[in-house]
């Protein structure tokens, strides 16, 4: 008997209703964006997609939980035909050895966070492309998404595969140095984030917070640098160059503090050094020094750690003020910060 052959019949007529549903209440629009999105209404149970696939049903249940989904009934018929497919690819990269048990979790986890985070900010900008032309949010969802998913699906598939290549890229000029690299790390961080969100609308907030990302993107990129990622009114970024990641900081700090620029006043702290990296992200106490700086520092500054220090100046540290040619440090008092003690510290300007 094949898939389609188990499937409950579409008309509405076995579940009670008169199969006239014009998609205007809320069960109708969840359906319709069902089979919109999914390609068809959803038919199978758990149980039948971890057959169908192959697969045993607690490493399908694990795996539904590390994409971030809720928990779903053992019979509920809440699956379709494409579940079962990924179900079958996640175990071809298994069998290949792609992907082991941590891989696995690490992966998978990542693919829920950040397509969780993506989906959210899509639907929104649907809902309010339907809003802007006056048509019904609901019906105008259902039609703005069955024009533009096909495009974004497209363009998502670009923007990730050009990703690869350039992590690939990275990755082959820092193999000697394996899972570590050595890189400048700099968090910023918005300056009364706080009381400037409470006086703002939901979607001021997000447009104000998306043009102060795209703004950080737009001088990272051109010196360089890379936004790793954003941890509410923070951004991680990194470079390879240390002097690329203090004209970022730099830059930065210093349209916050210019009254006549709309970018937001904000504070950096960098620190230079070994990190390990991992799925994207990078980890270690040079990437806690640059974090614990950001914290202690004041509006529209840069704080730097002595391995910033020193791979700026060229020299080390003699507990000095430094003057370089496109710097000047400012030697501070030693901070002590959660997990680090008398850290020395320098406040970086521009020559």
């Amino acid at each position: 008997m094949s898939d389609a052959d188990d499937r409950p019949a579409a008309d509405g007529t076995d579940d009670g209703t008169d199969g006239t549903d014009d998609g205007t209440d809320d069960g109708g629009v969840v359906a319709a964006l069902e089979e919109h999105l999914l390609g068809e209404t959803p038919w199978l149970t758990q149980v039948q997609v971890a057959e169908r696939a192959g697969v045993p049903l607690e490493v399908a249940n694990e795996l539904w939980h590390l994409l971030g989904f809720a928990h779903v009934p053992d019979d509920e018929a809440a699956f379709t035909t494409a579940d079962v497919r990924a179900l079958q690819l996640t175990s071809d990269l298994i069998r290949l050895g792609i992907l082991s048990q941590e891989r696995q979790d690490g992966l998978v986890r990542t693919w829920g966070r950040s397509f969780a985070r993506l989906a959210d900010w899509q639907v929104a900008l649907l809902a309010s492309v339907a809003a802007d032309v006056g048509a019904d949010p609901t019906e105008g969802l259902l039609a703005i998404s069955d024009e533009a998913l096909p495009r974004v699906q497209e363009l998502q598939s670009y923007v990730w595969r050009r990703h690869l290549l350039s992590a690939s890229s990275r990755l082959l000029a820092e193999q000697t140095s394996g899972p570590t690299a050595t890189l400048a790390v700099c968090f910023v961080d918005i300056v009364g984030y706080t009381s400037r969100s409470r006086t703002l609308s939901d979607r001021d907030l997000v447009t104000w917070l998306e043009s102060f990302e795209s703004t950080v993107l737009g001088l990272t990129v051109d010196r360089g640098g890379r936004i790793i990622k954003n941890i509410g009114d923070e951004l991680l970024i990194v470079a390879s160059s240390p002097e690329a990641m203090a004209d970022i900081a730099l830059e930065l700090t210093r349209r916050g503090a210019d009254p006549d620029d709309p970018f937001p006043a904000v504070r950096a702290g960098l620190a230079y050094g070994e990190v390990v990296t991992r799925l994207g992200d990078v980890f270690g106490p040079v990437v806690n020094i640059a974090a614990r700086l950001t914290s202690v520092a004041r509006p529209s500054s840069v704080l730097v750690d002595i391995g910033a220090y020193e791979a700026l100046t060229g020299r080390a540290d003699d507990d000095a003020d430094e003057h370089t040619g496109a710097y000047r440090f400012r030697r501070l008092r030693r901070v002590s910060v959660k997990g680090y003690s008398r850290l020395k510290v320098w406040a970086l300007q521009p020559a």
